[in-house]
């Protein structure tokens, strides 16, 4: 498994807050399962905080079916992504998943706030979005992490199966 780091430019030396989450992908038929925020158009991978007792496959798992509707099953764990912002470190498992089932979508109220759907996108539409990144550094820095973060992830996992 892949480790890679994104280091933030307004990060600290030490961080002294830690948030670690699962991320997944799903792959079909040239389709990636993506989320957008329909009101502010922004788009990432499904995926979230890993709570208490809870491993890694639970985590992505359960974020998958909250955000998506969608039953999955974490085949492998290809990547670990750590990010280094102010004084965070976010650290994110990234999951190539299969769906295996349909469920019910349960997302978080400010989710539904910002309009937050679950879309088949084509995965070459999905790299040029989070692939221009660098469009958002001065404007919008969570925009920016996130579009970075995603974009580096599944060039990773290309580069993988690209062996």
């Amino acid at each position: 498994m892949k480790q890679l780091e994104i280091l933030g430019e307004n990060r600290l030396e030490k961080h002294t807050k830690l948030r670690i989450g699962c991320r997944g992908i799903v792959l079909q038929n040239e389709q990636l399962l993506a989320c957008h925020e329909e009101k502010t158009d922004f788009w990432q991978l499904p995926g979230g905080g890993l709570e208490a007792g809870e491993t890694l496959r639970e985590c992505c798992a359960r974020e998958l079916l909250e955000e998506t509707g969608y039953i999955v099953k974490p085949i492998k764990r290809f990547l670990t992504l750590n990010e280094y912002y102010q004084e965070y470190k976010y650290v994110s498992h990234y999951f190539l998943c299969e769906i295996v089932g349909k469920g019910t979508l349960n997302r978080t109220s400010v989710e539904i706030k910002r309009g937050l759907v679950p879309r088949w996108i084509r995965l070459r539409d999905f790299l040029d979005i989070v692939g221009g990144c660098a469009a958002y550094a001065a404007i919008d820095e969570d925009k920016y992490g996130a579009y970075l973060r995603e974009d580096t992830a599944l060039r990773a996992y290309l580069h993988s199966i690209s062996f």
